[in-house]
């Protein structure tokens, strides 16, 4: 208890965007956090038996700085060996796939067309999903931007040419994009896992059964079922 949650209440960091997905939350009226990653922290707060106390930041890099100094408990994001020396991952319980939307009237239909001189590409700074597209891009000029507001912004205007995120997160985004696509294949594959700042072993062991468990149990599938995702899969067990 007292790694887990030192201050007597559990600190949990999220990420919002316009639509919930496995990772992304979304905020009410009232600014309060909703999706698959605030029922998981709901249900561990409750396991534990103390107040819980969400940061709602608009990248996961943001939330990596903060689980990093201490200041966020518990946190649930894309695994990297970037972020692998900041935090420590527990068990995942989802497997995502990051690809491009490409903006209406392009021509892009492949990977490949993606990495050719002239085209914009934009990720979500300090992101697993941007490092990844920059490794993979040699050609195509890679930007970062602050939020998936601000991309899909840029994507209205035709201020891009595609934008590089999980798949699960481009579908609902897509359709608010009249004749935007998504590409079929993946430039990435990556786990989203629970994770916690480093150097506290026992919070680290906690929070694997616990996640370990949630799976077994039906949670996270329950939570991807309430955030719509019903055709998404959980994470095996043990990954």
């Amino acid at each position: 208890m007292k790694e887990i949650a030192p201050t007597g209440k559990l600190r949990v960091g999220v990420v919002y965007a316009p639509v919930a997905t496995a990772f992304f939350v979304t905020k009410d009226a009232d600014g309060r956090p909703h999706g698959v990653t605030v029922d998981l922290a709901n249900e561990l707060a409750a396991k534990l038996g103390v107040p819980i106390e969400f940061m709602v930041a608009p990248n996961s890099g943001e939330v990596t700085e903060a689980t990093s100094a201490g200041a966020v408990d518990v946190t649930f994001m894309p695994v990297d060996d970037e972020r692998k020396t900041k935090v420590d991952f527990g068990p995942a319980y989802y497997f995502g796939e990051s690809t491009y939307l490409v903006r209406p009237g392009s021509d892009i239909r492949t990977l490949a067309d993606v990495d050719r001189a002239q085209v914009r590409v934009i990720g979500i700074a300090n992101t697993t999903t941007i490092r990844s597209a920059t490794r993979a891009l040699k050609s195509a000029t890679i930007a970062p931007v602050a939020s998936v507001g601000d991309a899909m912004a840029m994507m209205r205007a035709a201020q891009a040419d595609a934008f590089a995120l999980s798949k699960d997160s481009l579908r609902p985004l897509a359709a608010t994009v009249p004749g935007a696509r998504i590409l079929g294949e993946a430039f990435h594959k990556v786990g989203i896992a629970i994770a916690v700042p480093k150097n506290r072993p026992a919070a680290l062991a906690y929070a694997s059964d616990f996640m370990e468990a949630a799976k077994a149990s039906g949670s996270v599938r329950r939570a991807l079922d309430r955030a719509g995702m019903q055709g998404e899969a959980v994470a095996p067990p043990g990954r």
